[in-house]
């Protein structure tokens, strides 16, 4: 914030001053514009003033021309909130891309869910399966490996059932003939030996949301096949990096349904995100971004919605039964800090103050003889 300067002097009459890290491609927004919505409870009378910064010496009194405008010091609970769009779905879509060439002969049909050890698309008639864990396969699991990446699959493999060897981080015979035992229920070579192109895996069950290729297409490695999400009713929010001090994990928030009715939410994950241009000029510039999954209490009430746009209503800090000015009603002090100009009939003083929160057009603050009620100048 910046402000003219009042300078202190020994003078009885001063005139006012002068006015005073994931990479994703930009998907389309519609209706993503902030809504500001900085509610302020007042408990005392308030006022309002145009935007602008003046002083004059602090602790003295003069006779001199009056502020064009005034307003009262109001006590009052502040609250930094925005409301936001938001679109209700099925959280982050994802893209599961062929890990190796051939002819694409099934796929897991749109809208559908996939669970563990199901298969997710198949190629040359061999099925891609789900597994649980958030390590991606990246090497050859045979006897002899060892690593995280075994014991997370060992706990999937232990999971559907299969027996005969022991959980963590080696993979040992033990394991293979267990994996011929998998493999034979698939319908694969029983060869013991996972490779990275046999496993998706997810976090937890997905829903296919959409096909990026059609069984009888010729696909080579990194080839997109389909996209997925979760599976629970999710309600996702874009901010503007300008905006992080909304997105705190765990707190609590509002959500509006398109037919108006309120819910209660909780920020879940807090993800920061660059999104890459999508083409043409001006379109190629990277851009962070904050991305927050919300969940609501009661996800019931999302059953007549599929997907939706919804409002959402972040709070990031509240202030209960405090001081307040308009922020206009500030003057920079000399002597560093700011005042405020206490208007007492005819005659004017400066009360340095602290300041707190900044929010609806006011602002928190104490001094030395400051009480709800009194009357400060405002520029106009």
């Amino acid at each position: 914030m910046t402000a003219p300067t009042a300078t202190a002097t020994d003078s009885a009459a001063t005139d006012s001053g002068a006015e005073r890290a994931p990479v994703r491609r930009r998907r389309p927004r519609t209706g993503t514009a902030l809504v500001t919505a900085a509610v302020v409870v007042a408990v005392g009378a308030g006022g309002a003033a145009a935007i602008g910064f003046g002083g004059r010496d602090p602790g003295t009194a003069t006779a001199s021309t009056l502020p064009p405008a005034t307003a009262q010091v109001t006590r009052q609970t502040l609250v930094d909130a925005q409301t936001v769009d938001g679109e209700l779905g099925y959280g982050t879509t994802r893209t599961a891309a062929a890990r190796r060439g051939g002819t694409l002969t099934w796929l897991a049909p749109t809208g559908g869910t996939v669970k563990r050890g199901q298969p997710v698309y198949a190629v040359d008639n061999s099925k891609v399966v789900l597994l649980y864990g958030g390590l991606p396969a990246y090497r050859t699991l045979r006897s002899g490996v060892e690593g995280a990446d075994v014991k997370q699959f060992e706990q999937n493999l232990s999971a559907l059932g299969y027996t005969g060897f022991t959980v963590d981080d080696e993979y040992t015979g033990s394991t293979a003939e267990a994996v011929r035992d998998w493999q034979e229920d698939l319908g694969r070579d029983d060869t013991g030996r996972v490779e990275p192109s046999d496993i998706v895996y997810a976090d937890a069950d997905v829903r296919v949301e959409g096909h990026e290729a059609s069984t009888g297409d010729t696909v080579q490695p990194g080839k997109s096949v389909l996209t997925y999400t979760g599976t629970s009713r999710l309600v996702t929010v874009e901010l503007d990096i300008d905006d992080q001090r909304l997105a705190k994990k765990d707190n609590k928030v509002g959500v509006t349904l398109p037919d108006g009715k309120q819910l209660d939410g909780l920020i879940t994950e807090v993800e920061t995100v660059i999104e890459t241009g999508s083409g043409g000029t001006g379109q190629d510039e990277p851009e962070t971004r904050i991305e927050v999954t919300v969940t609501v209490a009661d996800p019931k009430a999302l059953a007549a919605y599929d997907q939706a746009s919804v409002k959402v209503a972040f709070t990031a800090d509240e202030r209960a039964d405090v001081l307040t000015v308009p922020v206009a009603a500030l003057l920079a002090l000399a002597e560093g800090g700011y005042g405020v100009e206490v208007v007492d009939g005819g005659r004017t003083r400066i009360v340095a103050v602290s300041t707190g929160l900044f929010a609806s057009g006011r602002v928190e603050v104490a001094g030395d003889g400051l009480t709800e009620g009194l009357t400060v100048g405002v520029p106009a």
